[in-house]
């Protein structure tokens, strides 16, 4: 989680410091929001942790298709898989 009062910082100073931020990345985990003309341009973060965020969303949408799939059922919006892959091929001009 950015904690705004310590990690939004100028572009010039991380270009400046570059090891000192790096270091307080792995550290902290958190990523590090640089401006530029008081702008939030770039966000960045470890590899690690940008790994992580990585695998939670994968996760996350996962979950989110399971979830979208039981609900289609409970809502009888599904077909037998033999029916719909029949209609596939007979769309896609694929024989049997």
């Amino acid at each position: 989680m950015v904690n705004l009062s310590r990690d939004i910082h100028p572009l010039t100073d991380f270009k400046r410091n570059t090891d000192d931020f790096m270091n307080r990345m792995k550290k902290t985990r958190r990523p590090v929001v640089l401006t530029v003309n008081d702008k939030a341009e770039l966000v960045v973060q470890d590899a690690e942790s940008y790994q992580q965020v990585l695998d939670r969303l994968e996760r996350f949408e996962a979950v989110e298709a399971i979830r979208l799939g039981i609900a289609a059922a409970e809502e009888g919006r599904v077909k037998p898989a033999r029916q719909a892959l029949a209609e596939l091929q007979d769309k896609l001009g694929i024989s049997g």
